[in-house]
């Protein structure tokens, strides 16, 4: 008899608390609900970017940051903040390299804080997969085949993002702001072009501000042996494609 007495309480206790279809329940009990589903959510994303971090570490990859937590990170490519306007990484979310590449950046890193403590470096582009880099060709077909690689390397031959032996950076302060190299990332014009640097420091386009800058960051990618292409100057190669084919396997699409 007690029993049925408690379930007809509850009961009551229950459709007295409705309002227009609602059950309002006691404020303790939402917030710890509240808290139960964050930290739900939470171990969830935990769990998914250290089986993502296994599954790019089975490829030979490694989150840079594990590495050299100085390093900062904003991958271009998984936002629409790039010349394709659009997001084109749909899971990958951090720099992956190859581990010695890795190693080599990290080594960067702690140069350039030997030159100035609230410096870091800023990756906008690392590891990137085959299938992407058919994209950005494909969305480059107004420009001719021949002059297209100048912009984005044909997949056919691989890019050496393909293979995690490139990456794409700057130089931010401690802030997050990136030091000003006359022309920003993605940027197809030719005042981009470290081989053109002087001419438009001759025109007052470039300034002593933007060439010391420039200066800096391939100062301190060179210190461990990387190599800015001569028409973008936020990319350097880890080594020659001739080497990265040799040494690592490129990623077909993403893990």
């Amino acid at each position: 008899m007690w029993l049925i007495r408690s379930c007809f309480i509850l009961l009551v206790t229950i459709l007295f608390s409705c309002d227009r279809g609602r059950i309002h329940l006691p404020p303790k009990y939402i917030e710890e609900s509240v808290q139960d589903d964050t930290l739900s959510i939470r171990a969830h994303t935990q769990s998914f970017s250290e089986m993502q971090d296994s599954l790019y570490a089975l490829k030979g990859f490694v989150d840079v940051r594990s590495v050299n937590p100085a390093i900062r990170v904003e991958l271009k490519y998984a936002t629409k903040d790039n010349f394709l306007s659009q997001k084109v990484y749909k899971r990958i979310g951090r720099a992956y390299l190859k581990k010695d590449v890795a190693e080599r950046l990290a080594r960067c890193q702690t140069y350039l804080n030997s030159i100035d403590t609230g410096l870091h470096l800023l990756i906008y582009d690392a590891l990137r997969p085959v299938s992407v880099q058919r994209r950005m060709w494909l969305a480059l077909d107004s420009i001719p085949p021949d002059r297209r690689g100048a912009y984005v390397s044909n997949p056919i031959n691989r890019s050496l993002h393909n293979y995690g032996a490139a990456i794409d950076v700057t130089i931010c302060r401690s802030d997050g702001t990136p030091l000003d190299m006359g022309a920003g990332f993605d940027d197809f014009r030719e005042i981009a072009y470290p081989s053109r640097e002087m001419y438009f420091f001759s025109k007052g386009e470039l300034t002593d501000v933007h060439l010391n800058n420039r200066k800096l960051l391939r100062k301190v990618m060179r210190k461990e042996g990387f190599r800015n292409l001569p028409t973008e100057w936020w990319h350097f190669n880890a080594c020659s494609r001739a080497d990265a084919s040799k040494l690592y396997k490129a990623l077909p699409e993403e893990l």
